[in-house]
């Protein structure tokens, strides 16, 4: 018997008990039985909302599972478009979450390619310290930020009601700028080295070779910031007061109370459009590349 035999029949079940009619059966219900509790548990909750969001608020409440008793009723997504003002919050949610998109890219990416590609003498003390901050809770800086945003250095201005306030603490984030650099050190040097030969300076070398090379870590990143600022919530409370220019994950809590329960499910299945058509567009590069394995085909 071969090594890859002996390894095939330290699992489960053998080769030979795989040829039998009653394992295969056995092990396909199996299959099949976890793959519906998955689906029912990923998309259960997620199809229920958008059943609810059309159904009216008394069938919601007598029949909560049952599949549009008395019709469906779509003036639901009207008013929560429109008297809920969800379209004015929807717009807030988008330039934050573009915003923090921008910034966490560029701080990333720029700080992952010093870090990997160019290599300061100081680079391994700032990659220790970059790697420490990991380690502090973020319920610790929320005083120490918010101080800093009232009162900004060198600014004199205060950041407090300014989308800036949101978008400057998301580009600190140590985790993306450490995911970049893993990225960064599996492309082969061989072609860096090969355009500074060709008279690439570092600017071009990162915007001609770099970046370009790196389209699925950044499709990573854009899905991690734009779904981590979309349902960020005690941060944009604290640094935007103001109703007017709070996204909804901050608004939706507050209406709750003065809104019927229809429009509100109606509101929060709207809320939920962005992430998922956004994991839909990503899906492939996303799981082909959460584990950061192969940086480059050949």
């Amino acid at each position: 018997m071969n090594n890859d035999e002996d390894t095939q029949d330290r699992g489960i079940l053998s080769v030979f008990d795989r040829r039998r009619w009653r394992a295969r059966v056995g092990l396909s219900g199996v299959h099949f039985f976890l793959f519906a509790g998955l689906v029912v548990a990923g998309l259960g909750p997620v199809l229920w909302l958008a059943k609810a969001a059309l159904t009216p608020t008394q069938d919601t409440l007598t029949e909560p599972m049952a599949i549009f008793p008395n019709g469906v009723d779509w003036e639901n997504l009207t008013k929560a478009w429109t008297e809920v003002h969800v379209d004015q919050y929807f717009f807030n949610t988008i330039v934050l979450a573009l915003g923090a998109w921008a910034v966490q890219l560029v701080v990333a990416t720029t700080a992952g390619y010093a870090l990997s590609v160019l290599k300061p003498r100081y680079a391994p003390v700032l990659n220790g310290a970059i790697l420490a901050t990991l380690f502090i809770p973020s319920v610790v800086l929320l005083v120490p930020l918010y101080l800093t945003i009232l009162k900004p250095p060198l600014l004199g201005v205060s950041l407090l009601n300014n989308y800036w306030a949101v978008w400057l603490p998301t580009a600190a984030n140590a985790f993306n700028i450490l995911l970049v650099k893993r990225f960064f050190d599996n492309l082969p040097r061989e072609v860096f080295e090969a355009a500074r030969t060709d008279g690439a300076g570092p600017f071009r070398l990162f915007w001609s070779v770099v970046l370009p090379m790196s389209r699925p870590i950044l499709g990573v990143l854009s899905v991690f910031a734009v779904i981590a600022s979309w349902k960020d919530f005690l941060w944009p409370l604290l640094v935007l007061p103001n109703p007017a220019i709070q996204p909804l994950s901050v608004r939706l809590p507050t209406i709750q109370q003065s809104t019927e329960l229809d429009v509100f499910l109606a509101a929060l299945a709207i809320s939920t459009l962005i992430p998922i058509i956004l994991f839909l567009a990503f899906q492939r590069v996303f799981l082909k590349s959460a584990g950061l394995g192969g940086a480059v085909k050949g």
